[in-house]
């Protein structure tokens, strides 16, 4: 599966953004999908995942209450709300999917887009 990750931009502290995920060739409807995030010298972090049909998320500690993963398979996007952000939220943004939810839970994507940068200025 082809996934495409945007909306990133350049936001200033306690901005918001919403990061989209569209897949072609497959319908996302068939894959656990999960956002990971990589700053600037740093390994690549999990951000947040989202089950089939919503059925369950997981978000990283640091980021619940800001940050909102969601899905609309109509459209075939999971989507990443972002909200109130912080400097230390500068980083590519990739999304993934897997196709066993214990992959998933294990962070173990077998699919994923290029990413889409997000720059948090003070």
């Amino acid at each position: 599966v082809q996934l495409q990750a945007s909306g990133g931009g350049s936001v200033q502290t306690g901005d918001s953004l919403t990061l989209s995920c569209t897949a072609s060739e497959r319908t996302v409807s068939n894959y656990h999908m999960g956002w990971f995030r990589q700053a600037p010298g740093k390994g690549r972090e999990f951000v947040a995942a989202i089950g089939w049909g919503g059925g369950w998320t997981y978000i990283l500690d640091s980021v619940k209450g800001r940050f909102t993963i969601s899905r609309d398979d109509v459209k075939n996007t999971v989507y990443l709300q972002m909200t109130n952000l912080k400097p230390e939220d500068t980083a590519v943004y990739y999304c993934a999917a897997a196709a066993d939810v214990n992959r998933a839970l294990a962070f173990e994507y077998e699919y994923w887009g290029q990413g889409t940068q997000v720059t948090v200025s003070s």
